[in-house]
């Protein structure tokens, strides 16, 4: 999908696109569409049940007085609540009504909106950003799709007068979108594709954006003593990796990292505790959290984030075979702490703790954010609407909530105690992997907690918002890249030099 910006015009060509706040209140370009049209723009919202009510449209073919091919009119709701998050359901609202109607083009008359939260610039930026992430599609493996099946829509103008710092704006929003984007494609990739090394290989690329990687395999991590993480990826024919990657954008180089860590199982078949096989080819994006890491570090390079930050995903496929992990094992983790092997469906803790451990243990960061597609208990508790939020630190899940919240990737922070943790206590050896049914995420969060130290630490648990079966405002079906902008703008609010 190109984006472009251009002077405040009725275009000749295309779809022409203006808003409309709720109770049918014309901005000055939709006035002037209608005085063009002979007072037809009106009469066709009086004909009709459009009001302006937030993700109301209303579509006029043929318009008469218009060289336009048609004009979609977009509700905004009422002023006052037009913020950036708006503006970014408005612009992919503009791309799913117009996808496939036919145009190539379509122009947005952007307006200043007397009381917005956002100035016309700002919304024209952040429509531009919906309109980028809506139009995203994973399409590479269709070989026979239909012409009538593709998308008409290539490009989206946003006309307005000041055009220039609407692009400006757009500027940094373009690398986070970019890394959205990258994260929904590896997520997306099937996984005779998208192993630990070709994730890795993926990774390797966030070089030519002047991110550090470095890529640990097997021998290196067994020296290092990762039990834990190489017990997971023991059955599988796939070397697994560690991914570490650096960027330090901050003045001082020498400045704490705030550290990001990802949950990469590239498939999981549950391992020997093998899940059933219906629904099992979802477990290709079970390395959604990992995908999220390496595309906000992908996001912070390309915008120049003025911060250090240092990304770590621990790359596995659980696989069943003679050499797979049992039931009743035990290993040794990074940290000494020995984990008996109870479930080996409950291998994405597993992967963390040596990870977590690692990121801490080099890093001595300022705070640990890990992100992981852990637990289907999340997904009964939060459903589809919220990850799961674990935190050791009040302070950090409050500016967690809050950067989600403006991104609309929202958190629902879960709790934690003594009580949940002692689901963990086992027989044989340090800790099990697994507590009872009760409070399964809990205890997962419980479980990561005893790897991460004194060090501000939190945990989203994202299962149920790695893939979307629906279409979102700014996400068709499928993966949503959930994370990414979070990390980002949690980044730039909380920890970046201003």
């Amino acid at each position: 999908m190109k984006i472009a910006f251009a002077k405040s015009q009725v275009p000749a060509e295309g779809a022409v696109v203006v808003a409309v706040l709720e109770g049918k209140v014309l901005a000055p370009s939709a006035q002037n569409i209608d005085g063009q049209m002979g007072g037809g723009l009106t009469r066709a919202i009086d004909a009709s049940r459009f009001e302006g009510k937030k993700d109301q449209t209303l579509t006029i073919a043929a318009p008469a007085g218009l060289q336009a091919s048609r004009v979609l009119l977009v509700g905004l709701g009422k002023a006052e609540a037009v913020d950036a998050a708006a503006a970014q359901a408005f612009g992919g609202t503009v791309v799913a009504q117009l996808a496939g109607a036919g145009d190539s083009l379509a122009t947005v008359l952007v307006d200043e909106i007397a009381g917005a939260g956002v100035s016309a610039a700002e919304f024209a930026a952040n429509a531009a950003l919906g309109a980028q992430l809506r139009g995203y599609r994973f399409d590479k493996y269709l070989t026979r799709e239909k012409k009538e099946d593709k998308p008409s829509l290539k490009k989206v103008a946003l006309a307005l007068d000041g055009h220039s710092a609407a692009k400006d704006a757009f500027a940094s929003l373009a690398k986070v979108a970019d890394g959205v984007l990258f994260a929904r494609d590896v997520v997306s990739e099937p996984a005779n594709v998208i192993n630990p090394e070709t994730l890795a290989e993926q990774a390797r690329k966030l070089a030519e954006v002047g991110v550090d990687v470095e890529v640990l395999g097997e021998k290196q991590m067994r020296k290092l003593g990762m039990g834990a993480l190489l017990g997971v990826g023991q059955g599988s024919a796939k070397e697994s990796q560690l991914v570490i990657m650096r960027w330090m954008g901050a003045k001082n180089e020498d400045a704490a990292p705030v550290a990001f860590v990802g949950k990469g199982v590239t498939f999981d078949s549950g391992g020997i505790s093998i899940k059933p096989g219906h629904g099992m080819e979802e477990m290709k994006w079970d390395m959604a959290g990992a995908a999220a890491v390496i595309g906000v570090m992908r996001a912070l390079a390309g915008r120049q984030a003025a911060v250090n930050a240092v990304g770590v995903v621990g790359l596995v496929e659980n696989m069943p075979s003679g050499t797979a992990q049992r039931p009743g094992d035990v290993v040794t983790s990074m940290s000494g702490q020995t984990i008996e092997v109870i479930n080996t469906d409950a291998e994405g803790r597993l992967v963390l703790a040596d990870a977590l451990w690692y990121t801490n243990d080099r890093f001595k960061p300022c705070a640990i954010v890990d992100l992981a597609t852990l637990t289907g208990a999340i997904v009964i508790s939060l459903g589809n609407e919220y990850a799961g939020l674990f935190a050791s630190d009040d302070s950090l899940a409050e500016r967690i909530a809050a950067a989600g919240k403006a991104v609309g990737e929202p958190v629902w922070r879960l709790p934690m105690g003594d009580a949940y943790d002692k689901q963990l206590k086992s027989e044989i050896a340090d800790m099990k992997n697994v507590g009872g049914r009760e409070g399964g995420s809990i205890t997962a969060a419980q479980f990561l907690k005893r790897f991460v130290g004194d060090v501000p630490w939190a945990h989203v648990d994202i299962a149920g918002m790695a893939w979307t079966k629906k279409d979102l405002p700014v996400c068709p079906k499928g993966a949503t890249g959930f994370g990414t902008r979070l990390l980002d703008r949690l980044v730039a609010d909380y920890f970046e030099e201003k």
